[in-house]
């Protein structure tokens, strides 16, 4: 993660990789995906996805609390050193298909899926449709309707209206993302700020990622191609666990509690004083039920995990 500055004015401080973190690229039809992975090649595998404007650096420190896995991070198409899409395809069955060639490419065995909001709409579907390619699945803080209404998706709807596309400098940035995520730490302000904007030749701050083009597909979605998650979640035959934030306003637990009623293989924990962003706001708390929730499968399972 990122060192918090004390100096507001100043760049963020490079973030500090983990020892043998390594980087590849992935093609998906045309488009180039940064892929990151922590933990020894042979290892079991956990597939992270991110969330609307996330980056694969956001899974480090999950990374470094789990050294006995193979954890392997996506740039989502359109964001951090992965290719914009020139179509803005930015729909779940888009990055469905990017997922799929990271494990084709990657030649990955039987392995863990774990998403965060947006990665967790893509996660939720690749479970349904494929039973027998996955351990477990683990969702952070989405469930059936969150995209679509509530005040979680309102607060992303008015984020993305009113997203300035560049800042004047430093300063104005850290404002920006600190008024935006007061919950957050601010060391992972830093670490917004290093993944996910960059300096352009003209001094401005510009975001490392396709702002318009998301932003158009978020506010003004093709209603063909938004997922309706219940007949999703309902057709799962993957254990499968749901992170939420006590504070979240996207994931209400009253939908987690009807997603166990409705499919077994679902269980939900909340995480006390976090929001939205649960592996941000308590990150050992998370850390800690990922370990244990996959402890838990390969006891129950038997499974070479």
């Amino acid at each position: 993660m990122a060192t918090q500055r004390d100096d507001d004015t100043a760049p963020p401080a490079p973030v500090d990789l983990l020892p043998g973190e390594r980087t590849r690229f992935v093609d998906s039809g045309g488009l180039r995906l940064r892929v990151r992975e922590w933990g020894a090649g042979e290892a079991p595998p956990i597939v992270a996805l991110h969330g609307l404007r996330g980056f694969s650096g956001t899974w480090r420190a999950l990374a470094a609390a789990l050294p006995g896995y193979r954890l392997i991070a996506i740039d989502q198409r359109g964001r951090g050193d992965s290719d914009w899409d020139p179509d803005a395809n930015y729909y779940t069955d888009a990055y469905l298909a990017d997922l799929e060639a990271v494990v084709r490419t990657l030649a990955l065995p039987r392995f863990v899926l774990l998403g965060h909001s947006m990665g967790g709409t893509t996660s939720y579907v690749y479970a349904a449709q494929n039973p027998d390619r996955l351990h477990a699945l683990i969702i952070e803080d989405i469930a059936p309707g969150s995209s679509v209404s509530g005040a979680g998706a309102e607060r992303i709807k008015a984020e993305m209206a009113a997203l300035p596309l560049d800042f004047a400098d430093w300063a104005e940035a850290r404002a920006y993302w600190r008024k935006a995520r007061p919950q957050v730490s601010l060391a992972a302000i830093e670490q917004r700020l290093a993944e996910s904007l960059c300096e352009d030749g003209a001094g401005r701050i510009r975001w490392r990622y396709d702002a318009a083009g998301i932003a158009r597909t978020r506010l003004a979605p093709d209603p063909a191609r938004v997922v309706d998650l219940w007949p999703v979640v309902e057709a799962i035959r993957t254990p499968s666990l749901v992170i939420r934030g006590a504070k979240s306003d996207f994931c209400p637990a009253q939908v987690v509690t009807e997603m166990e009623r409705r499919n077994p293989r679902f269980r939900h924990v909340t995480i006390a004083d976090a929001s939205h962003y649960a592996h941000d706001d308590q990150p050992a708390t998370f850390h800690a039920l990922v370990q244990g929730f996959l402890c838990g499968v390969a006891t129950a399972t038997a499974a070479p995990f």
